[in-house]
């Protein structure tokens, strides 16, 4: 006759172990709250400065309600306030004229960048490629040492080819710079994605007639769609906080949402308010659409880590 260990445990021992469990979860529900906590904080305050005037921000007040009153006072600065939305306002133009540049740059990018970064990660997966002594892995690596080249020090060549080109203070120079800032990211996001696509689906389509474009439009990128879809979403994610570019590379008429948030520091000091409520005004569409495409990107990112 079997005996099932747990059962013939003592009670006492089967009552630590459950209270050791309960312990060991406890405390990583807590982990797991602290660190949403510190990671929303930075938002929440965002948030809450833009609706307090100088005295509440200068006196730490944080709970609206209960240690202030909420003011729309850096709203109404921008033009975005509800008594303010109806009437003609220049800063409200200058923010959609900002707003529309880095929409505009940023997904503009990321699709040029989506696009090319595709066919070099599919090409990586599926071909191999000698140049010297450089293989496939070597390949792979280079465009993801791109990542660790500090911005600045693209800052001298950039200024002297956008001169020659014409591309200052451009869109479409954006959109190139842009490209090639997020391009490594996209390939290793969709190198991963190919890699887990057996690559007998394309074979059995090549068998039936089909060529390798084929094969690859018909069938590899419709399986790769959340790949696809998470590395546009942070590609735009990094090009529309992109801030080093877009100061060094235009000056009035490209300038995104990141250069304006910068300029509302003057002689008297910083505009927390009106900083606050361009910085919400910003990220709001950006939380919108991680929201609303999160299933996606999880998908898109881990993508190959199980085999």
């Amino acid at each position: 006759m079997a005996i099932d260990a747990r059962t013939a445990l003592p009670t006492y021992i089967r009552r630590r172990s459950r209270g050791r469990s309960t312990v060991g979860k406890a405390l990583v529900y807590a982990a797991l709250l602290f660190w949403t906590f510190v990671c929303l904080f930075p938002i929440y305050w965002t948030v809450t400065t833009s609706f307090k005037v100088a005295v509440d921000l200068f006196q730490g007040n944080m709970i609206p309600w209960l240690q202030y009153t909420p003011d729309w006072k850096g709203w109404r600065s921008l033009g975005l306030s509800p008594d303010s939305i109806g009437i003609a306002s220049s800063p409200r133009e200058e923010f959609l004229k900002r707003f529309q540049n880095s929409a505009i740059s940023s997904v503009g990018a990321s699709a040029l960048a989506v696009g090319i970064g595709s066919l070099a990660a599919y090409g990586l997966t599926r071909f191999d490629y000698k140049f010297g002594f450089w293989r496939n892995k070597d390949i792979s690596f280079f465009f993801l040492s791109q990542l660790i080249l500090p911005p600045v020090v693209l800052a001298m060549p950039f200024l002297v080819l956008y001169k020659e080109l014409a591309l200052l203070d451009t869109r479409i120079g954006m959109i190139l710079v842009y490209t090639l800032t997020v391009l490594p990211i996209v390939i290793w996001i969709m190198r991963d994605q190919f890699g887990s696509i057996p690559i007998e689906l394309e074979q059995a389509a090549q068998v039936d007639g089909s060529t390798t474009w084929g094969a690859f439009g018909r069938i590899v990128l419709p399986i790769a769609a959340p790949g696809l879809v998470a590395a546009f979403i942070l590609s735009v994610i990094i090009t529309w906080n992109e801030y080093f570019f877009a100061a060094l590379l235009t000056s009035t008429t490209a300038n995104t949402l990141p250069v304006m948030v910068a300029s509302q520091t003057g002689s008297q000091g910083v505009n927390w308010w009106a900083m606050a409520a361009l910085s919400t005004a910003a990220i709001l569409p950006l939380a919108i659409v991680g929201i609303a495409l999160e299933r996606y990107i999880v998908k898109g990112l881990t993508a190959g880590a199980v085999k």
